[in-house]
């Protein structure tokens, strides 16, 4: 299917609900499948991926003999494609399902039906029971899970399953999906808040005169007519607003596990009962205002929870929506520039693309025509336009603000920079920190034990003052918030990792934020991350036959496959020359490499490492040359020295700055380099770093680390390489890596500097130790709360309404609270 037959079909009948599920369409989304000669609009990825089965499966007869769309509208599949295994078909797992070992795998999933910590540790558990799961960890706030699996012992359609079972839907994860739950469970909530309040104002009304009547001033039968309506006004209220509390505490029940929902629904249900009891038989208490108001202030809470919490990972959820739907290919250039619109999905490695002022680059790749400006904040935290001109490399997801720019396209879909960058985030939200570990522990015990408290303090009060038991009884089941607690660390974490990626700063681990603002000692690499890792030629030295010439052709012609800033400064200083063939390329891991050049093994690298591998004494012209400065590289072979080359690099502008914030907050550093001891101290001394360590080997930089970690204070951060540098920066307890230039899909490090600015991590430091400090502050509050409002509500100085409006308002605080770091700090290093 073509972009121009997209115009015609829905031109014949604009599609303004999904032709598989019938939900709204998005307005931003473009999907279409084509069924029986038309082309279908769909309005997810999913429901794209399960109308082509349908249609590549032969079963177009569903969609010709249905007259109705599913009742649930969840999801819309004939029992024979359910048959198949939709979900365990490789072309329907590309969008979410990634490869980790030979037959392992990784899903990225979004749940629906979460509520509450129990909720997730009730998933966790159920699904890591499952025989070949290995992994499950889920996000509360953002509702996402990573499940990793065997698919040689268990297909991912009988995980899903499995999560049916307790009473969730688990789908596969994309941006317009989570988008699409989101606003279903807002509408939801909404329309519960709506009758539940409405059920109140009306309540409150025939409970009002009853409270301000005088003695005798109201008859029997006109009060008992109030409680009557009053009943009837409440039903909506208990069996449609609250039935959400009631069907997840019966799931809970019957699995023999506690959630939040199990306190909350034997307090509105318990109140009610007796209420009705008392109605029935003439008692002498009704309690339906207590219910409608406990009802109503704990869904607005929720209600304003839930949208809080939405803000809070919106940021997050935006990188998936970034590339656009359509792009402009031009299929007969350089000889044509006739141009088609095409779905980006579409785009394959080497198409032409243009790109005009204001679109959005829909691919990472080469501008082969045009010189303008393109805007990658959203990708690097950087908010001036970036020149661009032919050779110059574009990233999918930047904007073009300037002159149109013509695009070759070299990695789309997954391999794509964007892609790299959404599954290190991705990792990162589902990996769950100490923190929210311990935090759900204690909430999974509070339960059990206000259950406890409730039941004591209920039987207590029936000894103490019958009439007034039951309504305490329900206070301190519903006053506390384990809730609180349950948000209190994974919403300040989301916000803060959106703020982090905003500035430029990529957190790829769950722990990173804790362990970055606890860092009392930084470890830095010195070239690429000090300094600006763009080496220059100075000056070559032939110490053989061959002239400067040869020599550095044949140090490039090894060097042509390294990603290394000395491998490209000796490329780029070949540029022009005619270079030999060489073969059998090796390279020895922060040394050198070496490689067969005429028959000969040629060996280039430090010169120790090179000396080592040929047996050759050092050269007596290295010490005059190196006492020049800059970075040494010899080659040769084991028949002779042929050359030593002199490298130099600039220092970062902004390095100074932050090693002067961090001596100033007496932060020891320390800088170790594979370079020249005199190199390195160069750069250190100029930096103001005394403790500085030349001609080290990444494993003697491992050593290092692991030495300072010796002393169980201290919590040792490595800025370094993602990919060169991966052992070292494993060693340490949260990694920094440049990430301008490096591999992302590779890239080992905790937290990635998409913009290469040293000034970023200065910033993230004190966004790490604000987050820090407002997850203490969470915790602090959910603590207190809890612990001051259940004796309050024991000693019966607590109605139950107001413990719906206390319980509500402890968790919206806590979120509100975090939202607080949305505010991304600026100017400081």
């Amino acid at each position: 299917m073509t972009s121009a037959e997209l115009p015609a079909a829905d031109a014949a009948a604009p599609d303004v609900d999904c032709y598989h599920c019938g939900l709204p369409i998005p307005a931003e989304t473009q999907h279409y499948v084509r069924i029986e000669g038309r082309s279908r609009r769909m309005c997810c990825v999913g429901c794209e991926a399960v109308a082509q089965s349908i249609v590549d499966n032969g079963l177009v007869d569903y969609y010709r003999h249905r007259d109705a769309m599913p009742e649930s509208r969840r999801e819309a599949m004939p029992v024979e494609l359910q048959e198949l295994g939709l979900f365990d078909h490789p072309d329907f797992q590309k969008s979410f399902v990634r490869p980790v070992g030979e037959h392992e795998r990784e899903a990225a999933l979004i749940l629906e039906g979460i509520t509450c910590a129990a909720c997730v540790w009730l998933n966790e558990n159920h699904v890591a029971r499952l025989p070949g799961v290995s992994a499950i960890e889920i996000n509360y706030a953002t509702r996402r899970a990573r499940v990793r699996w065997d698919e040689q012992r268990i297909r991912l359609s009988d995980i899903l399953a499995a999560i049916q079972a307790i009473g969730y839907r688990a789908y596969p994860y994309d941006a317009e999906r989570s988008e699409q739950i989101a606003n279903k469970e807002r509408r939801s909530m909404l329309w519960r808040v709506f009758v539940a309040g409405f059920g109140m104002m009306q309540v409150m009304m025939y409970a009002f005169p009853v409270y301000v009547a005088g003695e005798g001033e109201m008859t029997w039968d006109i009060e008992l007519l109030l409680r009557w309506a009053s009943l009837l006004l409440t039903l909506p209220v208990v069996l449609y607003s609250a039935a959400p509390f009631f069907q997840r505490a019966w799931r809970d029940i019957r699995l023999r596990r506690l959630g939040m929902d199990v306190p909350v629904a034997l307090g509105v249900g318990s109140a009610f009962l007796a209420s009705l009891w008392a109605t029935l038989t003439d008692g002498p208490e009704v309690y339906y205002d207590s219910v409608t108001m406990f009802v109503f202030f704990l869904l607005g809470g929720r209600y304003l929870e839930m949208l809080a919490r939405q803000k809070a990972v919106r940021g997050v959820e935006e990188l998936g929506k970034v590339l656009p739907s359509f792009a402009e290919r031009l299929a007969g250039w350089p000889q044509s520039a006739a141009s088609e619109r095409v779905p980006t999905a579409q785009l394959a490695p080497g198409d032409i693309v243009r790109v005009r002022p204001g679109e959005v680059v829909p691919a990472d790749g080469v501008v082969v025509e045009g010189v303008g400006e393109v805007n990658e904040a959203l990708l690097t935290g950087e908010s001036l336009p970036v020149a661009k001109r032919i050779g110059a490399r574009l990233t999918g997801g930047s904007i073009n603000v300037s002159s149109p720019l013509l695009l070759r396209v070299e990695q789309v879909g997954d391999a794509t920079r964007l892609a790299a960058i959404r599954q290190l985030m991705e990792r990162a939200a589902s990996e769950k920190p100490k923190l929210a570990t311990q935090s759900d522990k204690v909430a999974g015990y509070f339960i059990v034990t206000l259950l406890v408290l409730a039941g004591i303090t209920g039987v207590g009060w029936y000894f103490i003052d019958s009439e007034r038991a039951l309504w305490v009884f329900v206070s301190v089941l519903v006053v506390a918030c384990p809730c609180a607690l349950s948000l209190a660390t994974p919403t300040a974490l989301t916000v803060a990792t959106d703020a982090l990626a905003r500035m430029g700063v990529l957190v790829t681990r769950g722990h990173a934020i804790e362990t970055l603002a606890n860092a009392n000692r930084f470890v830095f690499d010195k070239t690429g991350t000090l300094t600006h890792g763009r080496m220059s030629l100075e000056r070559v030295l032939p110490l053989g036959a061959a002239d400067e010439a040869a020599v550095l052709a044949m140090a490039a012609a090894i060097e042509q496959g390294s990603e290394h800033p000395v491998a490209t400064g000796l490329r780029e200083a070949a540029a022009g020359l005619e270079l030999p063939l060489a073969s059998e390329v090796e390279a020895e891991t922060g040394q050198g490499m070496h490689g067969l050049i005429d028959g000969q093994t040629v060996f280039i690298g430090r010169p120790e490492y090179v000396s080592g591998a040929t047996g050759l004494a050092m050269p007596s012209a290295l010490e005059g040359f190196a006492s020049e400065g800059g970075t040494v590289i010899a080659l040769a072979s084991r028949s002779g020295w042929l050359g030593l080359f002199r490298l130099a690099d600039s220092v970062r502008e902004e390095a100074g700055m932050l090693m002067r914030r961090l001596a100033g907050e007496q932060i020891p550093t320390s800088v170790l380099s594979g370079d020249a001891q005199p190199v390195v101290e160069s750069v250190a001394g100029a930096l103001g770093v005394q403790d500085a360590r030349g001609g080290m080997s990444p494993q003697g930089k491992q050593q290092v680390i692991a030495v300072l970690q010796e002393d169980a204070r201290a919590v040792v951060a490595m800025v370094g390489d993602g990919v060169n540098d991966a052992p070292v920066l494993a060693q340490a307890h949260v990694s920094v890596a440049m990430g301008g230039g490096t591999d992302l899909a590779r890239n080992q490090a905790d937290i990635v500097l998409l913009n290469e600015n040293l000034a970023s991590l200065g910033r993230g430091i004190d966004l790490s130790r604000k987050t820090l400090k407002i997850i203490r502050q969470n915790l602090w509050w959910s603590f207190t709360y809890n612990f001051t409002s259940v004796p309050l509500a024991m000693a019966g100085l607590v109605t139950p309404w107001m413990a719906g409006v206390g319980m509500a308002a402890s968790s919206l605080l806590v979120v509100l609270n975090a939202l607080r770091l949305q505010r991304v700090p600026r100017g400081r290093a």
